[in-house]
């Protein structure tokens, strides 16, 4: 059973997934720095001085924190267009690479003399 799991562990995908859930959490921290400390207080300076964190409705001891969830949407959003643009970026790259076309094959010997044949013959 462990050498299964062994095998199972050192599986491309396996490691690959677990490389892209770290980098995703690592970039998702860039993310949340970038909409908190750098586009959040814009755009409270754009609508007034107003904080999304602070919005609430609060019934009796219950606060309902909508401030939070728009917080929460708009990390989505700007998460999401980072990874269309990396996406469409490296798409765009793997196609450059599909479209170059191969080089020709070097002619062979044979290929070579009866293509000098050919050219003498074609001289007379």
């Amino acid at each position: 059973m462990w050498n299964e799991f062994k095998q199972f562990i050192s599986r491309g995908n396996v490691l690959d997934l677990a490389v892209a859930v770290v980098m995703g959490t690592a970039f998702s921290a860039i993310v949340n720095s970038l909409v908190n400390d750098i586009i959040m207080p814009i755009v409270g300076v754009i609508l007034g001085g107003l904080d999304f964190t602070g919005l609430a409705i609060r019934v009796n001891e219950a606060a309902i924190l909508y401030g939070n969830f728009i917080q929460a949407i708009i990390n989505f959003l700007i998460i999401a267009g980072a990874m269309f643009f990396v996406v469409k970026g490296a798409n765009t790259v793997m196609k450059q690479k599909e479209a170059a076309p191969a080089p020709p094959p070097e002619p062979s010997a044979e290929e070579k003399l009866l293509t000098e044949i050919r050219d003498l013959l074609k001289q007379r």
